[in-house]
């Protein structure tokens, strides 16, 4: 029996082919696509799957944007997603749509120990509720429902809630923001671009100096990579302070998402962005800015926080879902 699973980003879409094997799935075949370059996703399913032979039984697909009703409206790219109208083009069976967030949280459940990174080892007996935030393309943001004997994923969109800033220099982001944009969510600086809208912020409004790395840059190169690389490196005073404001309202929304699904089981940082700037997560503003949270400080300092190191874990949590799914 072959399964079809996938992580749909604005950025790629990593599909995998899966046979079952008795309780569990084994991973056959994969391929990225960049999934700017195609009107929708059945154009990329059937270009993948002239590669491979046989039938496809079940797919699910792990989307950026809300799921409903087996429909989605992806977040970050224009395309409609209706489940039922690709069983009937592609001739699968049975299709799953689920939010991309809750594609990682299912995922989480398939990694060994050494997948993760912790940042704060908490109460070693701790259970409950779990949380998930990742910075990436958007702001990723899901919860683990814990029913007493296991954690149950569930969807949220969390990460377009409102930029809450906890001191005057992020009063002032909020308000270039603003002029900006209008609304102003935790996603608008919590993922890639965020780093080139602080940058900004700082060079425009806070006279900090400029990058001449960033000025320098070549038509095309990301500015939010080199920002990110430099603060890394600490060779620009501008990046490294970047970093500093990225990091601190990172530990405070994750601080914010804890207290909400009262995760006192455990937060997971997934996402393309947590791994690459693992260094400066291990340094102590990250932690500082999550507990930041008044009388429920000591709450928070029993959470265990740890960094999901695999970049595949929503293509395999995708596959999970599949594999179990009724």
């Amino acid at each position: 029996m072959y399964y079809l699973a996938g992580d749909i980003g604005g950025t790629k879409t990593h599909l995998a082919l899966y046979v079952s094997q008795d309780e569990s799935v084994k991973r056959i075949a994969s391929k990225k696509f960049p999934s700017a370059n195609y009107e929708d996703l059945e154009t990329i399913v059937k270009e993948f799957w002239n590669l491979n032979l046989g039938k496809i039984t079940k797919a699910c697909f792990g989307i950026a944007g809300p799921v409903q009703n087996n429909i989605c409206k992806a977040t970050n790219l224009p395309w409609i997603i209706d489940a039922k109208t690709m069983e009937l083009t592609l001739g699968i069976d049975e299709i799953f749509l689920i939010n991309d967030l809750e594609a990682n949280a299912y995922g989480i459940k398939t990694l060994d120990p050494s997948s993760f990174y912790v940042i704060n080892r908490g109460d070693s007996s701790a259970r409950g509720n779990q949380a998930l935030i990742s910075a990436g393309t958007g702001l990723g943001e899901a919860g683990f429902y814990y029913d007493g004997k296991s954690a149950r994923p569930f969807a949220c969109e969390g990460g377009h809630t409102d930029f809450a800033p906890q001191n005057m220099l992020e009063i002032e982001l909020l308000k270039y923001l603003m002029k900006k944009y209008g609304h102003v969510s935790y996603e608008r600086i919590l993922c890639g671009s965020g780093f080139y809208e602080i940058y900004q912020f700082l060079v425009d409004i806070m006279d900090f100096p400029k990058c001449h790395v960033v000025e320098a840059r070549k038509k095309g190169d990301d500015p939010s990579i080199i920002i990110s690389n430099e603060a890394l490196r600490e060779t620009d005073s501008t990046c490294v302070e970047v970093m500093r404001i990225f990091i601190d309202i990172y530990g405070s929304e994750a601080g914010n998402l804890v207290l909400k699904f009262l995760a006192t089981g455990g937060l997971y940082l997934g996402g393309g962005i947590a791994p690459k700037i693992l260094e400066a997560l291990k340094k102590r503003n990250f932690f500082d800015a999550f507990i930041k949270k008044g009388r429920f400080e000591d709450l928070l300092r029993t959470v265990p926080i740890k960094v999901v190191l695999d970049d595949e874990t929503a293509l395999k949590g995708a596959a999970y879902y599949c594999h179990n799914a009724s």
